[in-house]
């Protein structure tokens, strides 16, 4: 049986954005036919987490109601390079525990991190939504693989505008950042788009 992930972040002893993560959970019982759901709030009290700090609740589950938790300290990323890796295949519209081709994307790639390309538009890298910087505008690809719940918390509060980027477009933007459950909108922690190694127009990106 397939099993899903949910990643929440814990800071402090307060989980964020849990509303997002529960609808999120109730849409995939419901995409495959399962009544009833898994209650996030009740098996996160039941953990008794006490401790300060920035923390990941890692909840695996299937649709049999089976869950695995694990609470684990967390810092932010800091990744120097970039690549574009093209993949029209790849469908990650839920959030499977099953990583094995993202695993086998970053490794065939020669950078840190991967940003994937699906039918020559920008979609997400490995474990993450992105953000491109215009002017002062952020604006987040139409072309998401993974609906993230940062990135629905921040379309719907109006800090970020939704728009189609592609490899002919990608120029144009300035600065990118990540963004998922744990890593939150931050114009201190931005990258150059230059940080993407194989831009259009520097050489071919790879095709998976």
């Amino acid at each position: 049986m397939s099993q899903f992930i949910e990643s929440i972040k814990v800071e402090d002893q307060k989980i964020y954005l849990l509303d997002f993560h529960q609808k999120r959970i109730n849409q995939t019982f419901a995409h495959f036919g399962k009544e009833g759901s898994i209650d996030l709030e009740k098996i996160y009290k039941s953990l008794e987490h006490d401790e300060d700090g920035l923390y990941k609740l890692r909840i695996v589950y299937d649709l049999d109601k089976k869950i695995r938790t694990q609470m684990i300290p967390y810092a932010i990323p800091e990744i120097h390079s970039f690549q574009l890796v093209e993949n029209n295949n790849f469908d990650y519209s839920f959030k499977f525990e099953d990583r094995k081709e993202l695993e086998k994307m970053k490794m065939k790639s020669k950078a840190e991190e991967i940003i994937i390309v699906k039918n020559n538009h920008i979609t997400d890298t490995s474990f993450s939504n992105l953000l491109f910087l215009k002017g002062k505008e952020w604006f987040t690809p139409a072309t998401y693989l993974l609906n993230g719940v940062q990135r629905q918390h921040l379309l719907k509060n109006k800090k970020i505008k939704e728009t189609e980027i592609t490899l002919q477009n990608i120029k144009q933007f300035s600065h990118f950042q990540l963004i998922n459950a744990l890593n939150d909108f931050d114009d201190m922690f931005i990258y150059p788009i230059n940080k993407i190694t194989n831009l259009p127009g520097n050489e071919e990106y790879l095709d998976l």
